[in-house]
């Protein structure tokens, strides 16, 4: 029983490692992005400006990549 969990714990972290991150087409990037910002409830400018980003990957709340210290 417990090498059934462990194979099938194993199997779901390689499938999900495999998925993008990002929607596969522009369509269903752009319906994720009308989900995002109906579920903030934006409007006006706001709904544009986080549409602008969000089409262009510029939405992360992780801010810009930090260059890794040199050795």
């Amino acid at each position: 029983m417990m090498l059934r969990f462990i194979v099938a714990a194993g199997l779901a972290a390689v499938a999900i490692g495999g998925m993008p991150a990002s929607a596969a087409t522009s369509k269903q990037k752009m319906d994720t992005c009308k989900f995002g910002a109906d579920d903030q409830k934006l409007q006006g400018e706001a709904r544009k400006k986080f549409m602008a980003n969000c089409m262009a990957n510029r939405d992360s709340p992780r801010g810009k990549p930090v260059a890794a210290p040199r050795q």
